[in-house]
């Protein structure tokens, strides 16, 4: 039987709310890499550290990984914590939940932010437990400032003034509680038909899980990353705290659409729907002009008409090319949570009424079958010309 696992500091409770402080961000590497999506939670880490007045510390687990530790400062990064061992080399889940659980409970941060990734969703559930915490998973936005948090909510909710103008306490056990330092996490409920916002007001600390691509990696600052502050934590771990060893790394490597990476993006929805085929070779004619890629609403990937790695919106991937072009797309509250951040969006759909022209900077009310070619004529007399 397993024995049952115990903390570094043995007297951690996660009830003792006053005890936690700092905002920390799990900095994942594969194989000496920084994942970008680290990089995009510190500089959203930095403006609620900033919120709440508090320091911002990034922690980096792996085996001779401290020289990954200044490009960390230089996004935004008070303080790196580094764990560095062999046996955290290649990750395993017994391994970095102890040693993060270790370092947690002796050094108390009040949140702590964990990419979405494949190593995130496994390693967020385990690490919030033995902690005795809450963890919100998947989520699109955060905050902590409540001005900040109502015009979020003004912009992204139907909910009336009057209710969100009394969002300063919610009920916990009973009783009213003052929700101005918990961090407010937002993820899509119900299938993606709902937002919600959830607070972990009685336990320390708040932890979320969050979409690669959701949040704007701040500019590279050279002297921050000189200035930040690098502290190696003793790692107390040994062979016989792993469950399991990891024998081989193998990988293989499979075609996806990267979405998230993409400057360029043209998407398809149920305007395409009486010529499927006719529909996605116009996209993709479109996105080879731009030098793009090819999206998708959520109905073209349920309805199959292309695979799961394309869809943009709150159940698929969240995007922020520089120009965005939906072709045959209403705009649902859905969609638009996952692309409406473009720099520029250009919007082609034959109902005038469409929400998708509400956030779209050039709107064309026609036939996409009519319109697109016009475009991809329009794209190559332009690049021609230059």
């Amino acid at each position: 039987m397993r024995n049952e696992v115990k903390l570094a500091n043995p007297n951690y409770d996660s009830s003792k709310i006053e005890e936690f402080k700092n905002v920390w961000v799990f900095c994942e590497q594969r194989q000496g890499q920084m994942m970008s999506t680290s990089y995009e939670l510190i500089s959203e880490g930095r403006k609620l550290a900033d919120e709440l007045g508090v320091k911002l510390c990034g922690l980096l687990v792996g085996d001779n990984v401290g020289d990954l530790a200044e490009s960390i400062g230089g996004y935004g990064a008070d303080e790196v914590i580094v764990c560095d061992h062999p046996l955290l080399k290649n990750y395993t889940t017994d391994a970095y939940a102890k040693v993060i659980c270790d370092v947690i409970s002796e050094m108390k941060p009040e949140a702590f932010l964990i990419g979405a990734t494949n190593i995130g969703r496994d390693l967020g559930p385990r690490c919030a437990a033995r902690l005795h915490t809450g963890l919100c998973a998947d989520c699109t936005h955060l905050d902590v400032d409540m001005p900040i948090y109502k015009d979020f909510l003004r912009g992204a909710s139907t909910l009336p003034e009057e209710k969100i103008e009394k969002m300063a306490t919610a009920k916990v056990m009973g009783k009213d509680h003052d929700v101005s330092r918990d961090l407010k996490m937002t993820r899509p409920a119900f299938g993606g038909n709902l937002m919600a916002t959830i607070i972990c007001p009685r336990f320390r600390p708040s932890m979320a899980t969050v979409r690669p691509g959701v949040m704007k990696k701040a500019p590279y600052d050279e002297a921050k990353a000189k200035a930040v502050k690098i502290t190696k934590y003793d790692v107390k771990l040994e062979a016989s705290d792993l469950q399991t060893e990891v024998v081989e790394v193998v990988k293989a490597a499979k075609k996806l659409v990267d979405l998230v990476g993409a400057d360029y993006i043209v998407s398809v929805g149920r305007g395409i729907s009486k010529d499927v085929e006719g529909g996605i070779k116009l996209a993709h004619e479109l996105a080879d002009v731009l030098g793009g890629v090819v999206g998708g609403s959520r109905v073209a990937i349920d309805s199959g008409w292309l695979t799961a790695d394309h869809q943009v919106g709150q159940t698929g991937k969240t995007v922020h090319p520089k120009v965005y072009v939906a072709l045959g797309i209403s705009g649902s509250i859905q969609h638009k949570a996952g692309m409406s951040e473009s720099e520029c969006i250009i919007a082609v759909n034959k109902n005038e009424t469409a929400p998708i022209f509400e956030i779209a900077d050039y709107g064309i009310c026609g036939d996409l079958f009519k319109v697109t070619p016009m475009l991809i004529e329009a794209f190559k007399a332009a690049k021609a010309s230059k």
